[in-house]
């Protein structure tokens, strides 16, 4: 079979049938009287390899030795396929990714295009000063569009960039709390941290409705942070949480406050008082406990609480009953 028709049936050009004829990768096994090429129905199918092989994404030399290297393994060829192949993807996803967010911004001309691009590249940088002059820079210049900032945010372990990149993102409302609740389902602690962190500084009621969920996260860093954040927000439903880390002594002086920012809301104070009092009756908690519990009780406004506090004046534990004395004596003078 003559070169142009080999061409024909195989899809492959006469051109390219030459240089694998070059590069002995396909050598016609004759010629014909006139010095043209004649393949053979073996050659034929030598070529139809070489194909499939390069469909695979192998180059010319790499197909060469596949067929002609007895000792050639196909499995680390393929392990290397896999492996180019997956950074050729990932790097497709990110330009994808770049393209997207740059997209997103809405520019108007090229030098807004530039200036996203800028900014961008600016929040991956090594330099510390460089992340955190994109990040307050996104909400003064051109909007970097809040899937970066989120990202940013959520891998930037430099606590002043951190802040910076919180700010950015509370400027941009509520736009990146979506992505910041699957970053509270994180499976790395440090990212839920840094979440939960953001949405506390975004001030918008949908923040406050993530902050309340998060109350029954199963980190308990997490519900904590929550709490605090919600208790000083008048959230109710921080308070199980707040009495809890006042009986921990996990920020219990943070938690103290907020209880006491909420116990100002006369209908909770003496809810926020009944839980500290549950817990600060002898034998339930520790002594070290019931410290903490009976000077939280102290900012508690109500007859719940000063009732608790006369009775607790004569605890067995001395330490205790000189602490709640003082704490009344506090009370009264105010």
């Amino acid at each position: 079979m003559l070169i142009g028709e080999v061409a024909r049936r195989s899809g492959v050009s006469a051109r390219m049938l030459r240089h694998y004829d070059a590069l002995g990768l396909v050598r016609p096994t004759g010629r014909t009287v006139a010095g043209y090429r004649e393949y053979s129905s073996e050659d034929i199918r030598r070529i139809f390899h070489i194909e499939s092989l390069r469909s695979l994404g192998l180059s010319l030399r790499e197909v060469g030795r596949a067929l002609d290297d007895p000792g050639f393994r196909p499995s680390d060829l393929v392990d290397d396929l896999i492996r180019q192949t997956r950074d050729r993807i990932a790097g497709e996803v990110e330009l994808l990714t770049r393209l997207r967010r740059i997209g997103a911004a809405e520019p108007d001309d090229w030098t807004d295009v530039l200036q996203v691009v800028a900014l961008l590249q600016d929040l991956r940088s090594e330099n510390a000063d460089k992340r955190q002059r994109a990040a307050l820079s996104s909400a003064r210049e051109v909007p970097v569009p809040v899937e970066a900032l989120v990202e940013a945010a959520l891998s930037e372990a430099d606590p002043n960039v951190a802040g910076a990149l919180r700010w950015a993102l509370a400027q941009s409302g509520d736009d990146g709390l979506a992505l910041l609740a699957e970053g509270l389902d994180a499976p790395t602690a440090e990212v839920r941290r840094r979440a939960v962190q953001a949405v506390a500084e975004i001030p918008h009621d949908a923040a406050t409705d993530l902050l309340r969920d998060a109350l029954t996260h199963s980190d308990l860093a997490v519900r904590r942070h929550a709490a605090l954040v919600l208790g000083a927000r008048g959230g109710a439903d921080a308070v199980p949480t707040l009495v809890e880390m006042v009986v921990e002594g996990t920020n219990d002086v943070d938690a103290a406050d907020a209880l006491s920012a909420l116990a100002g809301d006369p209908v909770l104070a003496d809810r926020i008082a009944t839980g500290l009092v549950d817990r600060v009756a002898p034998g339930v908690s520790a002594p070290a406990a019931r410290l903490r519990l009976v000077q939280a009780l102290a900012d508690v406004p109500g007859s719940t609480a000063s009732g608790a506090l006369a009775e607790l004046s004569h605890d067995e534990d001395r330490a205790v009953a000189l602490t709640a004395t003082y704490v009344r004596t506090l009370r009264d003078e105010r």
